[in-house]
């Protein structure tokens, strides 16, 4: 079993650059992430960042290359 195996709330993270992640929901945050205000098991947090993480290139990249 690894450590994932024994946290059941996750919480949907974003950095500055619009990249996303899950953290542990009761743990806290990593410096430059924010919580996105959705929170699940690991299944739905992956499941909603797939939805709305569209274009997983960073905003910088984004921004430079004038789709932002």
């Amino acid at each position: 079993m690894t450590v994932q195996d024994y946290i059941s709330e996750w919480t949907v993270v974003r950095n500055d650059e619009e990249q996303h992640s899950i953290w542990p929901a009761k743990r806290p945050l990593p410096l430059g992430w924010y919580e996105v205000g959705f929170t699940g098991d690991r299944e739905a947090c992956l499941d909603h960042i797939e939805s709305v993480w569209t274009d997983i290139r960073p905003l910088s990249l984004r921004r430079a290359l004038g789709v932002a």
